[in-house]
């Protein structure tokens, strides 16, 4: 499966390191198991499945389909064959010809914490739509407006969590799981998410999102760096 994860996903790959990789698909592999897949089938699906969409994709609120399959009463191959179906549909409307719309959504996201933006408290949410929208707008309808409207609430609920004092930094927060998955905020595959909210060293809450800020930067530049364009996202 490392050697699989490779082949799948370079860039993420090799910026996560083998001894993080096997971090990720070790937790990946128990949540598959949890879900009743044994087979190497499904069990290398679920795990591609985390790289498109996140390590907690089979409970993220972009992605309600995943878990209305995973939990259905069917056996795993036929479970496997609908969630590989509705994959290939998601890559169709939402990734593009080679994940194109995904590195563009990379790049805007980019481009987007590297310029100053401020959202209103008052209308965050409507503002925080039209973000994402801008962002990865193939994503976006996709999601719905419930799917959206639920990933805000998640974020704004991780901000307060962490004290973040400006309306910057929730934005921040939601935008990450927009990109990355809800669950980003532990996901092993983005380990500089967590190590940046959880490190005693930092003690200021406005540190922490320059910090975090400063740390999505970097990540995106190294990922897009590592992908020349034209190569799948």
């Amino acid at each position: 499966m490392v050697v699989h994860s490779r082949e799948f996903t370079p860039p993420l790959c090799e910026v996560l390191g083998e001894a993080q990789l096997r971090v990720a698909l070790r937790r990946a592999l128990r949540r598959a198991h949890g879900y009743g897949f044994t087979y190497r089938g499904p069990l290398r699906l679920f795990l591609e499945m985390i790289f498109l969409y996140g390590s907690d994709f089979d409970t993220d609120p972009q992605y309600p389909w995943a878990a209305m399959i995973l939990r259905s009463r069917e056996d795993q191959m036929t479970r496997a064959e609908r969630l590989f179906s509705k994959v290939l549909d998601y890559q169709h409307k939402v990734l593009g010809p080679d994940g194109a719309n995904t590195r563009q959504a990379l790049e805007n996201l980019l481009a987007l914490a590297r310029r100053p933006f401020e959202c209103s408290a008052e209308h965050f949410v409507t503002e925080m739509m039209n973000q994402m929208t801008a962002v990865f707008p193939q994503k976006a309808a996709e999601v719905g407006e419930a799917g959206l409207s639920a990933l805000i609430e998640e974020g704004s609920a991780v901000a307060r969590k962490y004290r973040f004092p400006t309306v910057r930094g929730e934005a921040l927060v939601v935008l990450l799981m927009f990109g990355f998955g809800h669950g980003c905020a532990e996901d092993p595959l983005y380990p500089w998410i967590a190590h940046t909210l959880k490190d005693d060293k930092i003690t200021e809450p406005a540190a922490r999102v320059d910090r975090l800020e400063k740390k999505a930067v970097t990540w995106l530049e190294h990922v897009l760096a590592e992908t020349p364009k034209g190569a799948p996202a």
